[in-house]
């Protein structure tokens, strides 16, 4: 049970509350990023549907050949709903890399390096299921571009002889190349309240085997209306369903969502344990964390996005207009999306000098907002990168002239 968890003191403790049935219907794993919640969440999924229990046998064992611990392993199961907002490309490059070296090399890691490989592009999948779709107007855009994912990985489905590995490495680009813009053109930054609303008439209709299991990520990335609709739902929870929602800073999650949920505090991974996560899991001996690990896969560094940032916010406070397509084409346009969160990010990092004053304090509180403004801009509201860089442009200068220029880059 969780033999695929590492270093995660939360895992004695999910075991002994399944193992004694006294897991509840609604749990909430908190912990900072790449800590094992996700992977720890499907675990569950897995586990608690074993047909082994029933069966009086061991169960949850990582190799279980149930049906049920089968179809969790792929990710294929429909006893599964995952949603919430993830950079999942970053993952899939990373085993993208793995699975095409180890077919290059001819290694004893090629069916390892598959399996990851297709459960790294079904993480992101899962979120486009057509019950939480379902009355959206991107349901045939998404439903046409997962088709095609599926199409390409059926030839290197584990069902099937792996082709040479040439062929490999393109089919493997390609679904990667798909799953990109499968994140970055309909994945949103928060849960919006209609897919809460559909996972509930789901969670309301009873599986024919098994239990359902719904998995939310970011909890605390819920607007008022999605947290308010699943607060109705865990009031009064289906049976035979569990919830498990995650989070990243547990005191952003709603109140009245914290006391209908029992916390699992999910730890740090130190360098050495991390280390070890990247040669056991990608076959790959980087020294530095997970994170750190897992950015080396984007098109530009974050180094260099962050002195972009530097450069861009230098020009604003001077009194010049950067050039925002200039900025756009430095940064790799921005693609995968999460080098617009590093460059935003930035930006605030560089400003913390500014608190230095009070003015300057004031000044830097209402550039923090217009940076968030112009995030959920593009995240949520499907505002066009250059338009919300130029209004923060506007917004960032306005608030420099109005404070008598007392905002300084750290």
């Amino acid at each position: 049970m969780y033999e695929n968890v590492l270093f995660q003191n939360a895992v004695p403790l999910l075991e002994r509350d399944i193992k004694s049935g006294r897991l509840p219907r609604a749990i909430l794993f908190s912990g900072g990023e790449c800590c094992g919640k996700l992977t720890t969440a499907l675990e569950t999924a897995r586990v608690i549907s074993c047909a082994a229990r029933s069966q009086g046998k061991t169960f949850g064992q990582w190799n279980c050949s149930c049906p049920s611990c089968q179809k969790h392993r792929a990710l294929v199961s429909q006893n599964l709903m995952l949603l919430g907002p993830r950079d999942c490309t970053l993952e899939i490059k990373a085993a993208k890399k793995a699975f095409a070296s180890s077919c290059a090399l001819g290694d004893s890691h090629m069916n390892a390096t598959r399996f990851l490989f297709l459960r790294s592009v079904r993480k992101l999948e899962a979120r486009f299921s057509p019950i939480l779709f379902a009355g959206s107007d991107k349901l045939s855009k998404i439903a046409a571009l997962t088709s095609e994912i599926d199409e390409l990985m059926e030839e290197l489905d584990v069902e099937h002889e792996l082709p040479e590995a040439k062929k490999v490495d393109e089919l493997a680009q390609k679904i990667s190349d798909a799953c990109q813009k499968l994140e970055g053109d309909f994945l949103y930054d928060s849960i919006p309240i209609l897919q809460i609303r559909n996972l509930s008439e789901w969670a309301h209709i009873g599986a024919a085997e098994g239990k359902k299991v719904i998995i939310i990520e970011r909890a605390e990335r819920m607007p008022e209306g999605a947290r308010n609709a699943l607060l109705k739902i865990l009031e009064e929870p289906p049976e035979e369903t569990l919830f498990i929602l995650t989070t990243r800073a547990r005191n952003a999650v709603m109140p009245t969502i914290l006391s209908r949920v029992r916390t699992y505090n999910f730890s740090s991974r130190n360098l050495e344990q991390s280390k070890e996560i990247i040669d056991r899991v990608f076959h790959d001996g980087a020294e530095c964390e997970i994170k750190n690990y897992l950015e080396t896969f984007l098109p530009v560094t974050s180094e260099s996005v962050s002195q972009v940032a530097k450069n861009f916010l230098a020009e604003i406070l001077s009194g010049a207009i950067p050039d925002v397509s200039e900025t756009i084409k430095k940064c790799g346009k921005f693609e995968p999306r999460i080098l617009f969160k590093i460059f935003l990010d930035s930006i605030l990092d560089f400003l913390r000098a500014s608190f230095e004053s009070a003015g300057g304090t004031q000044a830097a509180l209402e550039c923090k907002e217009h940076v968030q403004n112009c995030y959920n801009n593009v995240s949520t509201y499907n505002q066009g990168i250059q338009a919300a860089l130029e209004e923060l442009v506007r917004n960032v200068a306005g608030t420099n002239r109005r404070h008598a220029k007392q905002l300084k880059i750290a």
